[in-house]
């Protein structure tokens, strides 16, 4: 069986069994056909005691599963009742397939609003892969966009006692803590351990695991021509849409890829994409403490030490401005002056800068929240309100932070609502001096120390948002992350050789007009 087969049986099983469930749901009031499918319920019904019944199925007289509770928690009062309404709706749905159609869209659109209250029984949230867009050509069909956001306590045994080996299909739209993050990352690594692999930058100040996920065909390694991009989070630990948007992308990457998406399997085949969920898991945890509701604006966004990061790394910047106008003096991998190690360096900056140091990254973006913007460097000045323009100015605001602006939901859109600001004139995108001016900021020292551009992304205007919003915020920045992904591959790709057609690591390549070199890697291939 081939992976097209394979996806369209697993499927088809998978409808037919969510659809089986709810379709015997009873409705609140009797529609056309329903007394015939076993559906109708007329009225409040009779109290009746549980009664325990036999399944009747051979092959499981021997577990605990074989015995079932009348009125079970959808209200059907017996078996017959359940096989009757099940076998209408199967029929006609395996009507369709044989006539070579796909599923209507009606039982999809049907199905949610009659298992919501089920769903909420159980606490169990929607299938994603469910979604109609992914059985149906259009929205002219008028498909329900399904969500039943994850409540109870059961979230910490439901992690725990899922095995690496388990296929985890649902994505757990809720907060996770460091362990269940950890725990999320290294179960997805797992599963797709022919695409990807986990893999520590270092340990927090008090002693955390910054764990990364890396997704490649060649997981581990470097290879000729493959961009590199990473993806940082949680820089601010009470920042916390990003770390979960990226873990929702980690899991959203590996599934796609065993379900033969094509669009996904090109990006990670051609791609070397790096994905730091949390930055400062110190910080979230005194953020996740408080919760939502009573998070304040800044508790939790330092790390222990009581450092802010995004101000922590070297100020490269200034050495530009102070130096630029000297002739023959580099604009670009500015060394990093000594005088920055008298100071207090954090132990998350120092792991940060030694795996930009040892990676090749030419792209990046850093998730934040608290506005709804894209900046781009540089984010410190020489004069207050003035940009800071870098020697790249139009390749970072065209298409970096262009890109992601344009393929968010509603952040380039002027009738969005904004959080005090106003980027209505430029499209969502801000030069970052220009909005406000800081030395030590994480995206100048990329760009000044390294072939690296990076954007900051600014989520929303609520740093901390309530559960319930987590799945829309999926939905509104999960093109804008594929699409800035895919647009590493913009530009010129090449090999600097020498006269044997050995690959040349650390070449230099000037473009005239840009003063800014970059240099070529460590790979050295013939």
């Amino acid at each position: 069986m081939d992976t097209t087969e394979y996806k369209t049986s697993l499927t088809v099983f998978t409808l037919f069994s969510v659809l089986s469930i709810c379709w015997c749901a009873p409705q609140r009031f009797c529609q056309p056909g329903d007394h015939n499918s076993g559906r109708c319920n007329n009225g409040p019904a009779e109290e009746k005691p549980a009664v325990c019944s036999e399944i009747n199925l051979g092959y499981c007289n021997d577990l605990d599963y074989s015995r079932t509770i009348f009125p079970n928690i959808l209200g059907q009062q017996s078996r017959h009742e359940v096989e009757s309404g099940a076998e209408y709706l199967l029929l006609s749905v395996i009507h369709g397939l044989l006539n070579g159609n796909l599923p209507s869209p009606a039982p999809v659109k049907v199905c949610p609003k009659g298992c919501g209250h089920a769903f909420e029984g159980i606490d169990m949230a929607w299938p994603y892969f469910l979604d109609c867009d992914r059985f149906f050509a259009g929205e002219q069909e008028g498909c329900h966009d399904p969500l039943a956001p994850l409540r109870g306590t059961r979230h910490e045994v439901a992690f725990s006692n899922l095995s690496p080996d388990e296929p985890s299909t649902i994505i757990q739209f809720a907060y996770h803590s460091n362990a269940q993050m950890y725990s999320v990352l290294k179960r997805t690594a797992a599963k797709c351990s022919h695409i990807s692999r986990t893999y520590s930058i270092g340990r927090s100040t008090e002693g955390k695991d910054l764990l990364a996920i890396e997704f490649t065909d060649n997981p581990g390694g470097h290879e000729l021509l493959e961009p590199e991009i990473k993806l940082v989070g949680n820089m601010h630990g009470n920042e916390v849409l990003g770390r979960q948007l990226l873990l929702y992308l980690a899991q959203y990457l590996c599934s796609e890829y065993l379900l033969g998406n094509q669009r996904i399997q090109t990006l990670v085949n051609t791609t070397r994409i790096h994905i730091l969920a949390s930055m400062n898991p110190d910080g979230y945890e005194l953020a996740a403490a408080e919760g939502h509701e009573l998070n304040g604006w800044t508790v939790g966004r330092t790390n222990a030490q009581n450092l802010d990061l995004n101000r922590n790394f070297p100020d490269l910047t200034s050495i530009l401005y102070r130096n630029r106008r000297i002739k023959r003096f580099r604009t670009d991998h500015i060394p990093i002056p000594d005088s920055y190690w008298f100071g207090k360096v954090a132990s998350e900056t120092y792991a940060v800068m030694k795996w930009i140091r040892s990676v090749p990254f030419v792209q990046s973006a850093s998730l934040h929240g608290g506005e709804l913007v894209i900046s781009y460097p540089f984010d410190f000045s020489r004069h207050l309100h003035e940009e800071g323009c870098s020697p790249l100015h139009l390749m970072n605001r065209y298409p970096l932070a262009r890109t992601y602006a344009d393929s968010h939901a509603s952040m380039a859109d002027n009738n969005t609502e904004r959080c005090g600001a106003s980027f209505i004139r430029s499209g969502g995108i801000i030069n970052g001096a220009l909005w406000y001016s800081f030395p030590g900021g994480m995206s100048d020292f990329n760009y000044l120390h390294t072939n690296c551009l990076e954007i900051t992304v600014e989520l929303g205007c609520d740093k901390f948002p309530s559960e319930e919003e987590l799945y829309p915020e999926w939905l509104r920045n999960k093109e804008a992350l594929l699409s800035f992904m895919e647009s590493v591959h913009r530009g010129i790709k090449g090999v600097v050789m020498d006269e044997e057609g050995y690959g040349i690591k650390g070449a230099s390549i000037s473009v005239r007009g840009i003063r800014k070199d970059v240099t070529t890697g460590n790979h050295r291939n013939n």
